[in-house]
């Protein structure tokens, strides 16, 4: 795959608690550079974002319910649906790890159509953190997310004690197959990383580390 095959595959991603305009106009400037899919942003950047990006080919993707998913869904949908206002293209939303664990899987699945609901036309994105969840339990919350018709499966936030892994990949294609995508996010740094990720079924690739993955090509 060539620079440009890889970098349209990238939501380039920047959700440190402490990024600051200035760092916010880098990314933004960074994705129009080398031509990334998205840049992905808390909420507070949306407009900033939109405003930096105008009548370009970049979306923006936000988050809704992060990291810990342990809002309310009405917080979700809120949060998700100012998002839409503000400008975003693409929400990735976090589930309600909590009541998966109560095994409350009602209210997993309606936190999830609920958001979706809500903003329609949108690209959405569910974040099962597969680092808090035993294999039968990540089999269970794929079946789920994809009975609620979201675009795309996402392996991870990054602040989990785990991220994108080749195994949990694999696991998602094997159930999915071509009936959503696969976002692999979580420690992924290098261009090895992101092709090994891409050979298991990922079809998106949420990273920070996208300008130095994308020089590896060179």
């Amino acid at each position: 795959m060539n620079q440009k095959d890889i970098a349209k595959l990238i939501d380039h991603t920047l959700l440190r608690p402490d990024a600051s305009y200035s760092d916010i106009k880098r990314l933004c400037q960074e994705a129009l550079r080398f031509g990334f899919q998205s840049v992905c942003v808390y909420p507070y950047y949306i407009s900033d974002a939109k405003n930096l990006l105008q009548g370009s080919h970049v979306r923006i993707t936000t988050v809704t319910g992060f990291p810990s998913g342990m809002t309310t869904t009405q917080g979700k949908v809120f949060e998700a649906m100012n998002a839409a206002l503000e400008g975003a293209h693409e929400i990735d939303m976090v589930i309600n790890t909590g009541a998966l664990k109560s095994g409350r899987w009602d209210i997993v699945a309606k936190d999830i159509s609920d958001v979706m609901a809500a903003t329609k036309g949108l690209v959405h994105k569910v974040i099962i953190e597969t680092c808090y969840l035993t294999p039968s339990e990540k089999k269970k919350v794929v079946g789920t997310v994809l009975d609620a018709g979201a675009a795309f499966v996402k392996t991870s936030t990054g602040f989990g004690p785990g991220g994108a892994r080749i195994r949990d990949i694999r696991l998602i294609k094997s159930i999915v197959g071509d009936k959503a995508g696969i976002k692999a996010a979580g420690g992924i740094r290098t261009l090895k990383q992101v092709l090994a990720l891409l050979d298991a079924g990922a079809t998106r690739i949420g990273t920070s580390s996208g300008v130095q993955i994308i020089k590896q090509l060179s």
